[in-house]
């Protein structure tokens, strides 16, 4: 805080300073001292990291303090502040983003006060639904004609750039002859690589104006004959970001903090070349900003492929950026149409977003600018992320697994539609499993002389089993017995399945969990069934009748002395 407690100045990571008037703030100065004091408690290295924070709160509290001003009974102080003036500002919210962004962080902010009241506390502290959300991924055709279009536009200006860089290299290995038209482009491109300008006249009435020499090797001297040449125009790093974004699932502003990928020390040595990718995302919160990725390109296809045709689209642009700030290690660098005036500006703030003609990263205005050219709805970053990660890698991109399920896939139209028969086919595997470990075997009351004695039921039909052995017959164990339909159960076999449910019960408490589900799980869900079908009162008398003879068959059965 500056002076009297009402100029709040926020020092980002890279030292730029941003600065918040408070006196503007249509309220009482005691009001506007605790929303400064407040404020300023979060400008600090450990909370507010960078300015899009710190604006991210100041834009809603401006809002907040317009609407507290506007009441009959305006609101001197934060202990004056009601449950009721809450209540009612945040039902003049829209439920919109905007609306949830302004209720959720004023409210972080007044809840840092210890003044506030028990009830006006409470009613802070109510939970805030997020609205809908509305941002959806693009169909699969929309999406592959922006990629095509940005592979496309990427792809001729990496050709252009390649084809004179292998140019450049000839003319500085001599392979020209002096005052020749190649040996003359090869100056200009050299003249360009250096200062980011084509040879010009610096005479004061023409100043700027390509040399007429160059201009014939040259072709011309607009954008496209001259410092196009070398390096990437704004809408062309547009494209690169796109390709990124649809290679990587990389949101934009990861994109735009892009350090300048490096590959490995051994790289083009033994094998392929590995880039190692830093990651910065700051919405992770303090200590979990980056994370590293390795890309290898070993091919056309492969991962890191693009990181190495972009590394040499920007080859020129970095060079010149480094030679005007040294240290700068941006990866996705453009070049602007606009000549430099004053010289290159050289303070904290001109270089978070470009210096001199050189530009950095892709802001969201010019990703609309771009999708508006090229003839699509809307920016193809947010929609785009969201159409990668949820339906081509189906994986969490930077997020946690939560995360990814609840704000991405569970709100996405195309995934809910495409789980539809994911959800059906596991359904139904669900009644098939659920019908194969049903009890099956028929219920009688008296045994039937016809049938062969086993171990847990009555075989009605030994030769027609639906489980026959290669010699015929069956050649299922006794605990598929309840599951066959030849199977008879009379009251004679119910000691002996009650105690037979009871061991395996007994079973459960000794096993692995998942051991024990893959032996004797189906075995115990259709005496669970049978269970059920007799009745509480007939399986608790069945157990209190079991016999020595149940207990001895039950145990060989157990043990698998009756499979031999």
């Amino acid at each position: 805080m500056v002076g009297d407690g009402l100029v709040v100045e926020h020092r980002d990571r890279a030292g730029a300073v941003a600065v918040y008037d408070f006196r503007a703030l249509p309220v009482d100065d005691a009001l506007r001292r605790s929303l400064a004091r407040l404020f300023a408690a979060r400008c600090v290295p450990s909370r507010w990291t960078s300015h899009h924070s710190s604006r991210y709160f100041w834009l809603p509290l401006q809002a907040f303090t317009a609407y507290l001003a506007a009441l009959d009974a305006p609101v001197a102080d934060l202990d004056q502040l009601t449950a009721g003036v809450w209540k009612q500002w945040r039902l003049s919210r829209p439920n919109t983003v905007f609306g949830y962004r302004h209720i959720t962080t004023v409210r972080g902010l007044l809840l840092d006060d210890p003044r506030l009241s028990a009830a006006t506390r409470e009613a802070l502290s109510q939970r805030v639904l997020a609205p809908k959300a509305k941002e959806v991924s693009f169909h699969g055709a929309e999406f592959d004609a922006i990629v095509t279009t940005a592979r496309r536009m990427f792809r001729t200006a990496y050709l252009r750039i390649t084809d004179n860089a292998r140019h450049l290299a000839q003319w500085q290995s001599g392979a020209f002859a002096r005052g020749s038209e190649a040996w003359l482009l090869g100056e200009a491109l050299d003249c360009l690589a250096r200062t980011g300008e084509a040879p010009h006249d610096t005479r004061v009435r023409q100043r700027g104006r390509v040399l007429a020499r160059y201009i014939r090797v040259l072709g011309g001297e607009r954008p496209e004959h001259t410092w196009q040449r070398l390096f990437l125009t704004r809408m062309e790093t547009v494209a690169l970001g796109v390709l990124l974004l649809a290679e990587h699932g990389w949101n934009l502003s990861v994109i735009n903090r892009l350090k300048v990928p490096r590959a490995a020390p051994d790289a083009d040595r033994d094998g392929p070349r590995i880039y190692r990718v830093e990651l910065e995302k700051h919405k992770r919160g303090m200590g979990r900003y980056f994370e590293t990725r390795n890309l290898t390109d070993d091919g056309a296809a492969s991962p890191g492929r693009l990181i190495t045709q972009a590394l040499e689209a920007t080859v020129f642009a970095r060079a010149a950026v480094h030679t005007l700030s040294p240290g700068t290690d941006r990866f996705l660098i453009w070049r602007s149409a606009r000549a430099p005036l004053d010289g290159y500006p050289q303070d904290e703030a001109s270089r978070k977003s470009g210096i001199g003609v050189f530009g950095f990263g892709v802001s969201g205005c010019t990703a609309k600018t771009w999708a508006t050219q090229q003839g699509f709805s809307s920016s193809p970053f947010r929609r785009g992320r969201r159409t990668v990660n949820t339906l081509h890698r189906r994986e969490p991109g930077q997020n946690s697994r939560a995360t990814h399920d609840r704000v991405y896939a569970l709100t996405d139209p195309q995934v809910r539609r495409a789980a539809i028969p994911v959800i059906a086919e596991a359904a139904e595997a669900v009644v098939a499993k659920a019908r194969e470990t049903v009890f099956a075997a028929e219920l009688r009351q008296r045994a039937d002389p016809a049938d062969q004695p086993t171990a847990t039921a009555d075989c009605h039909d030994y030769d027609n089993s639906p489980y026959p052995g290669p010699d015929g017959g069956c050649e299922a164990s006794f605990l598929m017995c309840l599951a066959c339909t030849n199977a008879r159960i009379h009251p004679a076999h119910h000691s002996r399945l009650a105690h037979l449910h009871h061991a395996l019960d007994n079973l459960r408490t000794v096993m692995d969990p998942s051991r024990w589900q893959s032996d004797w799980g189906d075995a115990h869900a259709r005496l669970e069934h049978l269970k059920g079908l007799l009745g509480a009162a007939v399986w608790t008398r069945a157990l209190a009748e079991v016999t020595d003879t149940d207990r001895d068959l039950i145990a060989l059965l157990l043990n698998g002395d009756l499979d031999q």
